[in-house]
């Protein structure tokens, strides 16, 4: 286990260098938003590729910082019933999730979009839009963003399991017990 939870470390590591990184983008992707309105609305300019680099920039933070959206466990959960488990019973519902839901996903997804971006990336095709950009770019945020979101599940399901088994503390239970002595 000690192994494994050095690995889940790296990944984290990695999750976290990734996820701050991109979340750049997001200015990027306001600035080009906001000259690109002010160029239409006071100069009557506007462009297809200004546009399309908005959606590339959106999908960029939105694909490859979904890893670290697990990480922090910042992902949408309906909590209806789920908050009120117990929570070992919770860590087992996670635990499950990954393995039959989130990691097949991950890796049908990347298996579906790979030959796409390659098709793509070989042909070099070009949006359809007047002035539109190249498509692979966008095309291979889709198996890197999916590889480091499969990266973290399976981070997260190393600690999970070490939580189960004792072998780590359980950082939201004592989050919450700190939360309940408040």
């Amino acid at each position: 286990m000690p192994v494994l939870l050095s690995l889940s470390r790296v990944v984290d590591a990695m999750n976290t260098h990734v996820g701050k990184a991109v979340s750049w983008l997001l200015l990027a992707d306001v600035l080009i938003s906001a000259l690109n309105a002010i160029s239409r609305k006071l100069f009557d300019l506007s462009s297809n590729a200004w546009l399309e680099a908005q959606w590339y920039l959106f999908s960029a933070v939105f694909l490859v910082a979904a890893g670290f959206t697990l990480l922090n466990n910042e992902h949408v959960k309906v909590d209806l019933v789920y908050g009120h488990l117990p929570r070992r019973v919770q860590l087992w519902i996670e635990v499950l999730g990954t393995v039959f839901f989130l990691m097949p996903f991950c890796l049908i997804t990347i298996y579906l979009a790979t030959p796409i971006f390659f098709a793509k990336f070989t042909s070099g095709e070009i949006s359809n839009n007047t002035g539109g950009l190249v498509l692979w770019p966008v095309w291979m945020l889709i198996p890197i963003g999916f590889g480091l979101l499969a990266l973290q599940g399976f981070s997260e399901l190393i600690k999970r399991i070490a939580i189960l088994r004792g072998d780590m503390p359980d950082a939201i239970a004592l989050a919450d017990a700190e939360a309940n002595a408040l």
